[in-house]
């Protein structure tokens, strides 16, 4: 067995990998080419660990060639045979909060399946300490995940000093034909309407802001909450392969008789295949609430139903027959009281793994 493993990273800094892995097998840095085979590596764990496979190339594309290279990194790991068998990615997505993943193949013996995790969550954190110091913090957060029935991946965060943090439900809507008119069923004093446009088809700066600022102002006291710059957030969204400018909306309050006020903001995307193990490949396409945020000052008002009622609306008029969403298990607002008595039940369970992380001193 070799004990340590070397690789280069995204910005061509070798950092040694713990662990050690079989004879013959190597460690790289994936792109275009890798993604077929990662796209197959992600559906064969999402298979093990949550009963049905989503992963499409599209997504994993982002991860491993968009534009976000510089904040998101990747290494795989192959066998003797050159197959991939196991892909960590990290995404420096605000500061002191780094998203991390690591994938091995379920068809792995457990023992070799434990060094290679061993060894990607050895990478990740390095990624991390480097990022860290970079940006001038003295601690790093890891952000990782694992459905909640998947024992193997939760053995493997709990060793490498992960803990458990939050729990997710994954929640999905029907649509039907007839809900188009939904969207004229708002509170009263409540309009809703989508950014504006430009003569270029690009979105109005001004808007954008908007629902920047009114996200951010609606999260900073919700779980794990870290400052995103504007920049970030919009080159984050925009390389989402489900990203589309006419899913962004803002709620405003127009009672009163002065000018509208935004109240609230609901960024959309469009999901392929279904949201369950029945169909989970193929099928009409649905859409997905990726933020709903609505402002302190503007809650109780109806805003954050509104909202829920036009992209369900918009989502039928576009022949979808589905609205996701996230919602917190643990969040004392109850918000997935609003989202169950509008029709929304929950599919699948996530988990929120963290690690903090000093940036110091070398990794552990």
């Amino acid at each position: 067995m070799r004990q340590t493993a070397r690789v280069t990273s995204a910005s061509d800094d070798l950092i040694t990998l713990a662990g050690g892995l079989p004879d013959g097998w190597g460690v790289s840095v994936p792109d275009e080419r890798d993604v077929p085979a990662l796209t197959e590596l992600l559906r064969r764990h999402e298979e093990h660990a949550r009963g049905w496979a989503g992963a499409t190339p599209s997504g994993v594309l982002v991860e491993v060639a968009g534009s976000g290279r510089r904040i998101r990194q990747n290494v795989l790991v192959r066998d003797g045979g050159g197959a991939v068998r196991g892909w960590a990615s990290t995404h420096d997505r605000a500061a002191g909060r780094m998203l991390v993943a690591a994938v091995v193949d379920p068809r792995l013996r457990p023992d070799v399946a434990d060094r290679v995790a061993g060894l990607l969550l050895d990478w990740a954190q390095g990624v991390a300490v480097r990022v860290g110091t970079e940006r001038g913090l003295t601690t790093q957060q890891m952000d990782s995940g694992a459905f909640a029935d998947d024992p193997r991946q939760q053995s493997w965060l709990r060793q490498h000093g992960f803990t458990r943090v939050r729990t997710w439900w994954q929640m999905s809507r029907p649509v039907s034909a007839d809900e188009a008119t939904l969207s004229t069923r708002l509170r009263p004093g409540v309009r809703i309407r989508l950014v504006e446009r430009q003569g270029s088809g690009m979105p109005s700066e001004r808007d954008l802001r908007i629902v920047h600022d009114v996200l951010e102002t609606s999260f900073e006291d919700h779980f794990n909450s870290h400052e995103e710059t504007f920049d970030e957030f919009v080159s984050r969204l925009r390389e989402d392969p489900g990203h589309r400018w006419d899913h962004w909306w803002i709620a405003e309050l127009v009672d009163g008789g002065g000018d509208p006020v935004p109240a609230g903001a609901l960024v959309g995307s469009v999901t392929e295949g279904a949201d369950g193990a029945a169909g989970a490949d193929g099928g009409a396409q649905g859409s997905y609430v990726e933020y709903l945020g609505v402002l302190k000052t503007a809650r109780g008002r109806g805003v954050a139903t509104s909202l829920l009622r036009t992209v369900v609306a918009d989502a039928a008029s576009r022949g979808r027959d589905r609205v996701g969403l996230e919602v917190d298990a643990d969040s004392p607002t109850g918000a997935e009281g609003l989202y169950t008595s509008l029709g929304w039940r929950t599919v699948f369970v996530t988990e929120s793994w963290h690690k903090d992380v000093p940036v110091s001193g070398p990794p552990r």
